[in-house]
């Protein structure tokens, strides 16, 4: 199988193209980014420019493109606009074309936040925020297609993500974290969502729904995430809890509560707590 990797120097596509390198079925994979480090150059914001005659042998598109921060999308409505979904949808519908099968990294923030809500593959997608408009634009564009899935990601937790990585540079800097609250997201790990997309890689046929809501059995603050740290590091990270005015929810959620009908009924992922998941993760952190 020959893949594509949209997004090649971020940081869950490092994770994919190390996993996607030891496995036998994968002959090839080529990298599309912005950045000297990929095999050609694309970028989204002139999607009609870029060469797709490299696409005509792909038999497999990961998508993880995109501007990701909720706070730039709002105030650089436009500009992300054209790259999450405009640039986005171009390059699509040229793979489709090409008979490539596109998996789509989504979000959970294509949901609301209403109270005591909790949403699965066949919730209405209400999206209220910047990001959240852009992600549900392409799924919609897209939906009902048999060459594209949608993944739907809750927070993604590793030893490198940016809360963890603030965290552990806090201990080793002997200053004192600020864990904002409340903050709740059916967290998930990295490993998972490699998985995930190995997973399709290999049963894109057997998986008949067009979206995977890719989220954790349990609603995790980030104050229960500082406190699984802490466990594993044995208390040496001291934070304060702060309590978040309604100015840093314009443009995020508090709570996004988010379960999946179809990962265990496919036998994607395990069914395992937060704690037994994110242990794997903390042992690759150095101090």
């Amino acid at each position: 199988m020959k893949v594509a990797l949209v997004g090649s120097c971020g940081y869950i596509a490092s994770y994919i193209l190390n996993k996607f390198s030891k496995e036998k079925v994968i002959d090839s994979v080529l990298k599309l980014d912005v950045t000297n480090n990929s095999d050609s150059y694309l970028n989204l914001a002139e999607a009609d420019k870029f060469d797709y005659t490299v696409m005509n042998d792909i038999d497999y598109v990961v998508f993880t493109a995109a501007i990701s921060s909720p706070d730039r999308c709002a105030k650089d409505y436009e500009l992300c606009w054209h790259i999450n979904v405009i640039g986005t949808c171009y390059f699509i519908k040229e793979a489709i074309k090409r008979n490539c099968k596109v998996l789509f990294f989504s979000s959970d923030a294509v949901f609301g936040d209403i109270p005591g809500v909790i949403y699965d593959e066949e919730s209405n997608t209400q999206a209220v925020t910047a990001y959240g408009k852009m992600k549900k634009k392409v799924e919609d564009t897209f939906k009902g297609e048999n060459n594209f899935k949608s993944i739907r990601l809750s927070y993604v937790a590793s030893s490198r993500d940016r809360f963890y990585t603030y965290c552990i540079d806090c201990v080793k800097k002997g200053l004192t974290a600020n864990i904002f609250h409340p903050f709740y997201r059916n967290v998930i790990v990295v490993s998972d969502v490699v998985d995930v997309v190995y997973y399709f890689a290999s049963h894109w046929e057997e998986y008949k729904p067009t979206f995977l809501n890719v989220a954790g059995k349990e609603l995790v603050s980030r104050v229960r995430m500082a406190d699984e740290l802490n466990r594993f590091i044995g208390g040496k990270l001291k934070y304060t809890v702060c309590l978040q005015g309604d100015d840093f929810f314009v443009n995020r959620h508090r709570i996004t509560q988010m379960r999946s009908l179809y990962m265990q009924k496919y036998k994607i992922l395990s069914d395992k707590s937060y704690t037994e998941k994110i242990i794997k993760e903390l042992e690759k952190i150095i101090l």
